[in-house]
């Protein structure tokens, strides 16, 4: 039986997740909209996630949900401080939902596939396809 959430993939569609206050987002961005899927750009400071989607897209990396955010984000320290002790993951889906510009690094979804992409060039490696260096990452 197929696992159901609630971002639907498609194969032929990439959902990229990234931050436009990020500058690896934006020159991730690049690498993706030349792919020859159909890409379903998602801005999270501009499009309102769910602490559900969060849980699901961290779920789908293997992470946690704090492993998705950057805590040494300015805005991160700003709302919340540099020494922050939050141990409940509900808790880390609201700072997402609330404060998305601390989204670490922007993320790929394709069918099955997840990838954090930690710098502009690792969008290019999942887009030509090669699951070998995917695997590595």
């Amino acid at each position: 039986m197929e696992k159901m959430g609630v971002i639907a993939t498609d194969k032929r569609e990439i959902k990229f997740y990234y931050s436009s206050a990020s500058s690896i987002g934006k020159q991730a961005l690049g690498y993706v909209q030349s792919s020859d899927k159909e890409v379903m750009n998602i801005d999270v400071c501009k499009t309102n996630m769910t602490g559900t989607q969060w849980a699901e897209i961290a779920a789908g990396l293997g992470k946690k949900v704090h492993q998705l955010i950057d805590v040494s984000h300015p805005d991160f320290i700003n709302e919340y401080g540099e020494e922050v002790e939050i141990e409940d993951e509900h808790d880390w889906m609201k700072i997402l939902e609330k404060t998305p510009s601390v989204l670490k690094y922007p993320i790929i979804v394709s069918e099955e596939t997840y990838l954090q992409v930690k710098q502009p060039s690792d969008a290019k490696i999942f887009l030509d396809g090669d699951s070998a260096e995917i695997e590595k990452k």
